[in-house]
């Protein structure tokens, strides 16, 4: 018989045995020890509230609730007690401003290790605007923050693959990153020789910064390796480059793995898409998307891909990725007349489209924000300055939007229904496309600034 009943606190609960296994250690290791519980007609669950065990059913059968305050405390404590990893991952997804200080307490409180440091590594990342706060904070746990390295922005250029006898002059070859306290920008590292990051696909997975793909020289010869840069011990890795050489794709990584979205083959528009395991080190085939695109539009929400396709002359439509059942799901649609997604970015639970303006203004942009919630669409008062494509370099890091071209690097603060401009810095001094994303630093690093 697969149904159980399991009473937590006053209220007794009829669930899926097999859901409870497959979620929870805690009644994986009870089935496995045989105890009488196991036998009995009702699993009694002590010193537990009901409304845990409910988010954790919630989360069990892939609804993904939005909570807040005594909902978080009784679902952390419920994830800890019951070992359920889905919603342990679920309240990471859940991290923010408004409820990281609360998750990082009590999470070090009930023994949550991940989401402790998930929620510590969040609040370093907004330390100058969360210092205040913290300060109510156990001791400790403010020592901790503060010996974590910040998550930093960094920027690379497009560069083709490199010989010996050009060495000398690829000075600017180099991935660097603005050091916030100077106001500078500064060396990270030397790409190798033989990557390009001429439309190829770079993204950061666990921390890691991958190079993959790209062209050599202005035939567009496709670059068969793929790199991977460890900032932790500052060293590039050879990896095999996909089964298909491809170029102006998409690369976006996710619970250890990395996908390689569209893009061309031998000057041909593909659909194809890729997925690297990284444990593995192995390359297969995905889910094509619904039609052939290059540099598509991606970005991940909540621990979800998703793209935005355009359809001419007014339609921009966004998918989703479903990684377990290997699909693309139509979740959106936005109609918008001979304007669509250029780039796409996420905060909390909102996807940020930045669209051309009318008669294909690309220098002042339009800005459309999806709820993936709620699935309601809001459009941005006014225009957003795109001044050399500034705009489609934006990164997203706590409640800010980082965006970079060869005259200044611009914070905007993320309120409301408004990206604010608060911070102007140096701007990033190389030509062409440039290439952003966020690395956490060491901080036992020589620092060489960039010339």
């Amino acid at each position: 018989m697969d149904t159980v009943k399991v009473r937590v606190g006053d209220s007794v609960f009829e669930t899926n045995k097999s859901l409870l296994l497959r979620e929870c250690e805690y009644f994986r290791a009870l089935y496995r020890s045989g105890m009488v519980e196991c036998h009995q007609e009702e699993i009694h669950v002590r010193n537990l509230k009901a409304q845990g065990f409910i988010i954790m059913l919630a989360v069990a059968n892939g609804e993904r609730p939005i909570l807040n305050g005594e909902d978080i405390l009784e679902a952390i404590e419920c994830a800890a007690f019951f070992q359920a990893e889905p919603l342990a991952r679920h309240l990471q997804d859940l991290l923010n401003s408004d409820n990281c200080l609360l998750m990082y307490q009590a999470s070090a409180t009930y023994g949550l290790l991940e989401l402790c440091e998930s929620s510590a590594q969040f609040i370093r990342n907004m330390y100058r605007d969360m210092k205040e706060d913290l300060n109510k904070l156990p001791q400790e746990l403010i020592k901790h923050v503060e010996s974590l390295a910040p998550s930093a922005f960094v920027a690379v250029g497009s560069h083709s693959t490199c010989s010996v006898d050009e060495l000398p002059l690829a000075a600017t070859r180099t991935v660097c990153y603005l050091d916030e306290d100077d106001e500078d920008w500064k060396v990270l590292t030397a790409l190798p020789m033989e990557a390009s990051t001429s439309l190829a696909g770079l993204t950061v997975l666990d921390n890691r910064l991958y190079v993959v793909g790209g062209v050599h020289g202005v035939e567009k010869i496709p670059v068969d390796a793929s790199f991977c840069y460890d900032v932790v011990t500052n060293t590039w890795s050879l990896l095999p480059g996909p089964r298909q050489p491809r170029y102006n794709f998409t690369l976006i990584g996710i619970e250890g793995c990395l996908y390689a979205i569209g893009g061309e083959s031998g000057r041909t528009t593909m659909s194809s898409v890729e997925k690297y395991n990284v444990p593995t080190k192995q390359w297969s085939f995905a889910a094509p998307l619904p039609r052939p695109v290059a540099g598509v539009a991606c970005t991940k929400a909540m621990s979800r891909i998703f793209v935005c396709l355009w359809k001419p002359m007014e339609t921009n439509e966004i998918y989703e990725y479903i990684p377990n059942h290997d699909v693309w799901v139509l979740v959106s649609t936005l109609l918008k007349q001979q304007s669509y997604g250029h780039c796409m970015v996420a905060h909390r639970d909102n996807l940020y489209i930045i669209r051309n303006g009318p008669q294909d203004d690309f220098l002042r942009c339009l800005m459309d924000c999806y709820n993936i919630t709620t699935g309601q669409w809001t459009s941005m008062a006014g225009h957003y300055g795109n001044s050399k494509g500034a705009l489609f370099t934006a990164v997203v890091t706590g409640d800010s939007v980082f965006t970079l071209n060869r005259t200044m690097t611009l914070e905007y603060a993320i309120s409301g229904n408004m990206w604010k401009p608060c911070k102007q810095m140096k701007g990033f001094p190389r030509n062409g496309s440039v290439w952003t994303f966020l690395l956490r630093i060491p901080k036992e690093r020589k620092e060489v600034t960039v010339s």
